[in-house]
């Protein structure tokens, strides 16, 4: 199981890489690999300014559509165009080119409240 130690996790299996005021979100390759063929990803949230935990998209696979859940309060500033042609790429580099959108966080004290990777390891029993 690939679980990036520069990475911080949230309980509902999505990543966040912190970059200045910047978070890049993705879902977990734990995610990825429950949810199976990843078929469509939907991000109609872009330019909106959404709550931690709030809904921000979905994914879809053959089998099930799942919500996306935004771990910090922000501006979603940017989606992974490449996603809808590509969405494949959530199974096959979910940190890498799988990734989903980037917020302009709003509060840093959530940060705090994200899991490190040895905290998701013990969460999905990895």
């Amino acid at each position: 199981m690939n679980i990036p130690s520069n990475l911080k996790y949230t309980k509902d299996h999505e990543w966040v890489l912190i970059d200045g005021d910047t978070a890049t979100v993705g879902i977990t390759d734990f995610a990825q690999k429950e949810l199976g063929d990843i078929v469509y990803v939907e991000v109609e949230t872009l330019d909106q300014t959404l709550d931690k935990d709030e809904v921000f998209g979905t994914v879809e696979a053959v089998k099930t559509v799942s919500d996306l859940f935004l771990p910090l309060s922000g501006e979603i500033i940017e989606f992974n165009d490449a996603l809808e042609t590509n969405p494949e790429a959530v199974n096959t580099d979910p940190y890498g080119k799988g990734w989903m959108v980037k917020v302009k966080i709003a509060n840093d004290s959530e940060i705090e409240e994200l899991l490190s990777s040895d905290a998701y390891k013990e969460l999905i029993g990895a």
